[in-house]
């Protein structure tokens, strides 16, 4: 039976939270916010916060900087999923995989499907892995990060979660690194 196996200890890791819009201010982020207080009461450390319009370049100059950066194990973005012209984080994201984790973005519009029906189809949540850091391109609405966090990634994020968790994968994220990542 998948759970918290109360015999280990809770590992806190470093994360980022990146919002991506066009609109958004520190002041009204309720996506970035709520991912925030949700990651921080679940015992783990904001890293660094960011918004940034929806501009691939920008998106992907961020994301190497923070997969360059030891401090951050971890990237959960909001915004820019869907599928109009302005929507790029996608894009972007996939553009710095060594591996992706389609299962993340599969089951995120899953559980998604259960309260929104076939609107969730235009979300195109994605994750995978970037030197040894995990990236989490979440949709920008404050539900959708909500599902997010509380159905998949504070399970996911926690080391004590069983029959397995991307915590405890962290160590040996970097064992094959493709030489174009390794260049970053």
């Amino acid at each position: 039976m998948p759970g918290i196996d109360d015999n280990r200890s809770f590992f806190p890791v470093n994360i980022a939270v990146l919002t991506i819009s066009d609109s958004r201010t520190n002041v009204d982020d309720k996506s970035g916010e709520l991912l925030v207080k949700r990651l921080q009461d679940a015992g783990h450390r904001l890293a660094v916060r960011a918004i940034l319009p929806d501009e691939q370049k920008l998106i992907t100059s961020q994301l190497t900087r923070w997969v360059k950066d030891p401090q951050i194990d971890v990237v959960l973005a909001t915004g820019g999923t869907g599928v109009t012209g302005r929507d790029v984080t996608p894009e972007a994201f996939e553009a710095m995989y060594d591996k992706s984790v389609p299962g993340f973005g599969e089951l995120f519009r899953m559980l998604s499907f259960q309260k929104i029906g076939t609107s969730t189809i235009q979300s195109r949540a994605t994750a995978g892995v970037c030197r040894g850091t995990y990236l989490f391109a979440l949709p920008g609405s404050p539900s959708a990060c909500k599902d997010a966090w509380d159905d998949i990634l504070v399970h996911q994020l926690d080391n004590r979660y069983r029959p397995c968790n991307f915590v405890e994968l962290m160590p040996r994220l970097t064992e094959k690194l493709s030489p174009m990542t390794k260049s970053l």
